[in-house]
């Protein structure tokens, strides 16, 4: 059976990780490359707060190609509307049929895909939507996905929790108010080791910064 192929929404963290993985085990696509936007002043994951060259050795572990898709700083939706639209039109090009994305139970993200993916050729695909999020970070935990926390909204959870691991400690210090997947953004993760990788991604922590608001553990290749 020929399999649609499928590029992932790529954000470096464990939800795009967990569809990698989802989608691997189901075998219904063949996932043939990760998209990722990048901050292109600073050269990192947008949002996250990632050195590309994490995110390039994330892409190597898991044995795909990177699509990096540098938006301006700042980026105007339009600009990024653009150069997503861009990538699209790539993407079917070469033959891709489907874009996954890793998104848990926010409607109006998940619409906005829909919307913006309506006309293009690729169809959304939604391998991990509706979950029990407490569920599925304790499903993560025990099948081995390592992870660090890379972004904390302070509005939500204390600046202590940046870089700490994702794990169930973690899971069991997490406040009551706090989704235990970080959906509504209390946290980031960046993975760097599970069942998507074939090996380990070499990591170490470095300082702890705060900028636009939000508290950043900047990880640096070991």
């Amino acid at each position: 059976m020929i399999r649609p192929k499928a590029l992932l929404s790529w954000s470096s963290g464990k939800d795009a990780a967990w569809t990698l993985h989802t989608l691997r085990q189901a075998a219904e696509v063949e996932v043939v490359g990760l998209l990722t936007t990048t901050n292109a002043a600073f050269d990192r994951v947008a949002m996250h707060g990632v050195r590309a060259a994490l995110l390039e050795a994330q892409a190597e572990a898991a044995g795909l190609p990177l699509w990096k898709v540098p938006l301006p700083w700042p980026c105007p939706n339009e600009a990024y509307e653009a150069l997503m639209a861009q990538a699209c039109a790539r993407a079917v090009a070469e033959g891709i049929e489907v874009m996954a994305f890793g998104d848990l139970f926010l409607e109006d993200v998940r619409d906005y895909r829909i919307q913006k993916l309506a006309g293009t050729g690729l169809a959304p695909l939604f391998p991990i939507w509706n979950p029990d999020t407490a569920a599925l970070a304790q499903a993560m935990v025990a099948a081995g996905l390592k992870a660090t926390l890379t972004c904390v909204d302070p509005r939500a959870l204390e600046a202590s929790f940046a870089g700490r691991a994702f794990d169930a400690q973690l899971l069991a210090d997490l406040p009551a108010s706090v989704d235990p997947c970080g959906e509504r953004g209390e946290f980031h993760t960046f993975v760097w080791d599970g069942p998507m990788f074939h090996h380990p991604v070499p990591v170490r922590r470095g300082e702890v910064v705060e900028r636009d608001g939000f508290v950043f553990a900047d990880l640096v290749p070991a």
